[in-house]
């Protein structure tokens, strides 16, 4: 700004010289004095600039604000998103991801509910974390499976590369350092227990498959409310006793899928589609 001003004036300056009157009547202009006043003048606009930036910069100033971004996931459906580091997530039906726009130069956060799959782009400098209404997540880069939907008692978190570092949010509030090809469940207490991972199946949500080995009927209907936002009420207890092993298609319906099942056990089905109700008679 100095220099700035310095140039102006010094135009000003040669230009009045070059037309004054005082130069006709014989009083020449003093020069080095109108230089000195105007680099007064400068240096007193230049030092209101700077006090003026300075304060702009750090007197009241709040922390910047960051832009969220929300996506909800709709029964029956999944969606795939890329975040601004490069981290690579999958929402399961019924979840819903809360992250920022551009993440900051300290952290990388999001939240959910739901059930959600990140490919996490490596960044030493910057923890990635998962934040949701049980249990907090950590990791730097690493692929894992995050089931904790906030209408459900059930959390498990899965971890197919790298590492996590687990840590519940109710109870004792137990912390664990998650290894790959296993998975920590939360227990009523707030205790996580780890679990080895040898079928992968259940995770290829992903490409819309419901997969499931040797379950028996009541999960594999808990599994079917998650996936499509129903309620199945069993009234019919002699389902009970059977376990299945096999894979619908999501895109199939629900109805699909109770259909086959119908096929191995005798069971009937009635919707209440005002309140969302599947009742197994």
């Amino acid at each position: 700004e100095l220099i700035r001003e310095r140039k102006y004036f010094d135009v000003l300056l040669l230009h009045k010289t070059k037309n004054s009157s005082m130069v006709q009547s014989g009083h020449r202009f003093s020069l080095p004095f109108v230089i000195r006043e105007s680099l007064k003048i400068a240096a007193a606009i230049s030092v209101l600039l700077v006090s003026a930036l300075y304060i702009s910069n750090n007197v009241g100033k709040t922390a910047p604000v960051l832009e969220m971004n929300k996506i909800v996931v709709p029964p029956g459906q999944r969606a795939n998103l890329t975040l601004s580091d490069g981290t690579n997530v999958w929402l399961n039906a019924r979840t819903k991801i809360v992250y920022p726009a551009v993440f900051d130069k300290s952290v990388r956060q999001v939240a959910v509910d739901g059930e959600a799959y990140f490919d996490v782009a490596k960044d030493k400098k910057r923890p990635f974390i998962v934040e949701t209404g049980k249990c907090n997540m950590e990791v730097l880069g690493t692929k894992f499976n995050v089931e904790g939907y906030s209408d459900k008692d059930d959390f498990e978190v899965t971890l197919m590369e790298g590492s996590v570092r687990v840590a519940s949010r109710i109870g004792l509030g137990d912390t664990l350092m998650l290894k790959p090809d296993s998975k920590a469940c939360l227990q009523k207490d707030g205790r996580l227990k780890v679990i080895p991972v040898d079928d992968y199946n259940p995770y290829r949500w992903k490409e819309g498959l419901i997969c499931f080995r040797n379950e028996s009927f009541l999960s594999i209907m808990s599994d079917l409310e998650k996936y499509f936002g129903v309620s199945i009420v069993v009234e019919n207890k002699n389902v009970l006793k059977y376990y299945f092993t096999g894979k619908f298609r999501q895109a199939d319906g629900i109805d699909y899928a109770l259909r086959v099942l119908q096929r191995d056990i005798r069971f009937k089905y009635e919707r209440d589609d005002e309140n969302q109700i599947i009742y197994i008679r």
